[in-house]
């Protein structure tokens, strides 16, 4: 299976190992880009010089992969960013629902990391005068930060790498009936729990809700063009480097036309995006190899049904990141499906049986919601709620929430969709 030498598939799991373990044992250092710069550069440099002297074509695809990809991500965290929600709506179970909803179709318009960071802080606000709330940062980010956003290759990065891999921009659309399933369920239990919990709300401080409302205001409407010109320019498959040029046009309009004190009051940063691109970086690199045995002699490993591939993307995708993740299962079934005989249809662009790209993608952004490390904006969000003051889950904590709340979810999926 292997085809180049085997020092050179240890990196990408050193650099995935990184980002699961580095922000728990040494918060402080790793909290710093520079320190993530060096580390990453460190470990991906040797097989960056081994690729491109052996397999430059091959560094070089995933080098323009990788540019298109950052550049993407970037255009709608920008964008994003320059929008303000502002207001304070009645913190009742229904409204909260509706929220919620609302940000689960919103994630596939400009991502889940753009969507977090536009509605949390109108909904930390509007639960501000409750004090039964622990739950309610965690639903978020189970809708909005990862499982709403599974219908377009804008709702989430796995998706993009597929978009940019050959998958069609509509194709995810068919993950209706799994997206409906899952969110659906969600929205329900989220529902019945937060009922519960609102009644054991004190009168004055459900009086106090009621009293202190504030109707949602935008500011910053202007960069709702500039996601309409990135949306636009992925769904017309604009070719390279015109659609790469078209996201650096967007946000340097998005932050010419944007006043600065909308940022700020976003509390706008732009520490995240290059956290992701420092770390993107060494994945793109590191992986080049895997992505090669894989491709090549993935079908001798067993692993053939679609229901084998969802809860395997997904269980890497809970503790590693579910991009490189979504990739290397891609791959693996692109082998399958050029080896084994079958009778499904295979998606155009990317030569991956249907069913199997089917339970990869639901597998990486579902599962991308069972814990903090699990996707980018999970950790966003933790952080942005503790800055204000509200109290949530520990690591461990949330993750006896996603194993009482998804997993059920997930094993239903498994056997309506996947079995």
């Amino acid at each position: 299976m292997l085809n180049q030498p085997i020092w050179t598939y240890f990196p990408f799991g050193i650099v995935l190992l990184m980002i699961a373990v580095m922000p728990l044992a040494f918060p402080r250092f790793w909290s710093e880009n520079r320190n993530k710069a060096i580390v990453c550069m460190i470990i991906a440099l040797p097989v960056f010089l081994f690729n491109l002297v052996h397999f430059p074509d091959k560094l070089l695809a995933s080098i323009e992969e990788y540019i298109c990809f950052i550049l993407m991500l970037s255009a709608l965290f920008i964008i994003s960013g320059g929008i303000l929600v502002e207001g304070d709506l009645k913190a009742s179970p229904g409204t909260l629902t509706i929220f919620l909803l609302i940000g689960a179709v919103i994630s596939n318009l400009i991502g889940t990391t753009g969507a977090s960071m536009l509605l949390i802080r109108p909904l930390l606000q509007t639960i501000s005068e409750r004090k039964h709330i622990f739950h309610i940062p965690v639903f978020f980010i189970f809708v909005v930060s990862n499982i709403g956003g599974s219908l377009t290759p804008l709702g989430d990065p796995p998706l993009f790498l597929g978009y940019i891999r050959g998958v069609p921009f509509t194709w995810t659309l068919g993950l209706l009936p799994q997206w409906i399933v899952a969110v659906g369920i969600l929205l329900g239990v989220f529902y019945v729990w937060d009922r519960h919990c609102y009644g054991k709300e004190a009168k004055e401080d459900v009086r106090k809700d009621e009293v202190v409302q504030v109707p949602l205001s935008v500011k910053g409407k202007i960069n709702i063009v500039f996601l309409m010109a990135v949306v636009l320019s992925i769904f017309f498959q604009t070719p390279a480097p015109v659609r790469e040029l078209a996201f650096l046009a967007a946000i340097a309009l998005s932050l010419w036309f944007t006043k600065k004190e909308v940022r700020e009051q976003n509390k706008f940063t732009y520490h995240p995006i290059i956290e992701v691109a420092v770390l993107f970086a060494a994945i793109f690199v590191t992986m080049v190899p895997w992505l090669s045995a894989l491709h090549k002699s993935g079908s001798s490993l067993g692993i053939t049904e679609p229901w084998q591939f969802f809860w395997i993307t997904g269980g890497l995708s809970s503790f590693l990141d579910n991009a490189p993740t979504y990739v290397a299962l891609a791959s693996l079934g692109e082998s399958v499906t050029r080896t084994l005989a079958h009778t499904g249809t295979v998606v155009s662009g990317i030569g991956v049986r249907a069913d199997l790209l089917a339970a990869i993608s639901c597998g990486a952004v579902f599962m991308g919601a069972c814990t903090y490390i699990g996707n980018g904006p999970n950790l966003m969000v933790k952080s942005i709620a503790e800055e204000q003051g509200i109290k949530v889950p520990h690591f461990f904590q949330y993750m006896l929430y996603s194993a009482v709340v998804l997993i059920p979810i997930f094993m239903l999926v498994t056997f309506l969709f996947f079995v």
